[in-house]
C-alpha cells in the first residue's frame, strides 16, 4: 500500500499577488527560481490553464527521470499541478494577499507506490527535497520582489 506524504512551505513576499502569481505561471520567470537540476518542458504550448500539460525532468546523469504533470485546478492566485511518474501527487501554489504583500503557500502531496523507490526517497532524498523547496521559495521571493519593483517604478 502506498505511503502518502506532504511537505508544506510558505513565505511572506513583499510584492503584489499579481507579481507572485506571474512568477508561478510565466515559464521564463519559473526557470529563474526552479532548482537548476529541474527542467520544466511544456507538452504543446505553455499554459497554466486547467488541462494544460508539461513534463518536469530531473537532470540526473544517465537517468533523467521525469514526471508528467497536468494543471488540475486554476483560479486567480492558485495553481495546482498533478504529477504522475515514479510518484503520484499534487503541487499546490496559493497566493494570499495581505497588508505586507503576499503570503505564498506551497503544499506538495505525494505517494510513491514502488517500495524500493519509496525507501530510496525516504533514505536519501526526503530531507533534500524539503530543503530544496525552502530554497526555491527564497529564490521565488527574490524574483517576485524584483518584478514588483520593475512594475512599480
Amino acid at each position: 500500500m502506498p505511503f502518502q506524504q506532504s511537505f508544506e512551505q510558505s513565505v511572506q513576499i513583499n510584492a503584489s499577488a499579481t507579481a507572485v502569481e506571474r512568477c508561478i505561471t510565466d515559464l521564463s520567470l519559473m526557470h529563474r527560481w526552479l532548482n537548476p537540476a529541474l527542467r520544466c518542458e511544456p507538452v504543446g504550448e505553455w499554459s497554466t490553464d486547467v488541462g494544460s500539460r508539461s513534463r518536469f525532468v530531473i537532470q540526473i546523469p544517465f537517468l533523467q527521470p521525469s514526471l508528467s504533470s497536468v494543471v488540475a485546478a486554476r483560479e486567480p492566485g492558485l495553481v495546482v499541478w498533478e504529477f504522475d511518474g515514479f510518484f503520484h501527487g499534487r503541487d499546490r501554489w496559493e497566493c494570499n494577499p495581505n497588508d505586507r504583500g503576499t503570503y505564498l503557500l506551497n503544499r506538495f502531496e505525494f505517494e510513491i507506490p514502488n517500495a524500493l523507490i519509496r525507501f530510496g526517497f525516504s533514505t536519501f532524498a526526503a530531507t533534500w527535497t524539503q530543503e530544496d523547496m525552502q530554497a526555491q521559495l527564497r529564490r521565488l521571493k527574490r524574483v517576485a520582489e524584483e518584478l514588483h519593483q520593475k512594475l512599480h517604478t
